[in-house]
């Protein structure tokens, strides 16, 4: 799903997915968050006037959900940051990325951009 690189954007896809994973039968809680940290990160690090970005969902056959969020800027490779202060505004979603998810990571694609990726175990779905 092609989503305009805005707070709007990033709002439409953590909708889509507590829709989409309704239909498969998913809990969603978790995977919302995770959705939530990435698509703020993609509209907030990875944005390009005029471009979008793309969320990807997919249940794989073991049951993993691997959600897929790709931007515009393959120059600004995400990392979890140094300890983040108490009174700091940002430096915590990757964090929280890390710890609902089985693994992620951020693979390179064409045109310079990039897809960072996280995959949550089965029984992740709900808190």
């Amino acid at each position: 799903m092609l989503l305009a690189a805005n707070r709007s954007g990033a709002r439409r896809a953590r909708e889509h997915t507590v829709r989409q994973l309704g239909a498969w039968g998913v809990p969603s809680e978790d995977v919302a968050q995770v959705v939530a940290e990435l698509t703020a990160n993609a509209v907030l690090h990875g944005r390009v006037m005029g471009r979008d970005f793309r969320l990807r969902l997919r249940l794989l056959v073991d049951g993993t959900l691997r959600i897929e969020v790709t931007d515009a800027r393959g120059d600004r490779i995400p990392h979890i940051p140094d300890p983040v202060t108490a009174d700091a505004e940002s430096g915590r979603g990757l964090r929280i990325v890390a710890a609902y998810a089985e693994r992620w990571g951020v693979d390179q694609g064409p045109a310079g951009c990039k897809t960072v990726w996280a995959e949550l175990a089965p029984d992740r779905g709900a808190s």
